[in-house]
């Protein structure tokens, strides 16, 4: 009887751990979940632009009319106005001169074309016929480029307006100096002029 109790005890222990360890397996399974929330918010992000553009035409623009005979101490006057076009400001305005085809009157940087680029506060009022323009301010003038040899590599134009939407009134003078000798006679150059607007410093928007 004894030895009979004895198995039926040890019979009941084996099935009371293994429901214990069934138990555990089903709460250990329970520890891989997580509570979540998720939350979110979309922001609109767009590119501004920079942009120049020189007058159309007419008095607006003459530097497309060009101009020949010159002599020692001529000048040249063509006005144009360079307006900020893009959405943005700009921090600078800066001026290349070229020339293509090219000569001793744009090569010769002491007796060659000499320039001049200044500014008017109001449009520049226009004289002469086409194509010997002069031109004056009824506003306040500045100098943007002081008298130097016609060709230049970004050439600072501290003054020019640089705000969006903004025109400046320029007038571009061209000057064959008085010292340029016989070697002038009869040369022709094509002088190009490249205006390029850089973008204000970067802000916090």
């Amino acid at each position: 009887m004894g030895r009979h109790a004895s198995r039926g005890t040890r019979a009941k222990v084996f099935t009371t751990v293994a429901a214990v360890g069934a138990a555990a397996a089903v709460a250990g399974l329970g520890t891989f979940g997580t509570f979540t929330s998720t939350t979110s918010a979309s922001t609109a992000v767009s590119s501004g632009t920079v942009a120049i553009a020189l007058g159309a035409s007419g008095a607006a623009n003459r530097l497309s009319v060009g101009a020949s005979g010159l002599v020692p101490g001529d000048t040249v006057q063509r006005a144009v106005d360079l307006s900020v076009t893009g959405d943005q400001d700009l921090a600078a305005v800066s001026l290349t001169t070229s020339a293509a085809p090219s000569s001793v009157l744009d090569a010769d940087a002491t007796n060659g074309l000499q320039l001049v680029v200044d500014m008017c506060s109001v449009p520049w009022t226009e004289s002469g016929t086409s194509p010997a323009y002069t031109y004056s301010c009824s506003g306040t003038s500045s100098t943007l480029v002081a008298a130097r040899p016609v060709i230049g590599n970004n050439l600072a134009m501290a003054g020019v307006a640089v705000t969006s939407g903004s025109t400046s009134h320029l007038r571009v003078t061209l000057t064959l100096p008085t010292t340029a000798d016989n070697s002038f006679q009869g040369k022709s150059s094509v002088i190009s002029f490249e205006f390029t607007g850089t973008q204000r410093a970067g802000t916090s928007r």
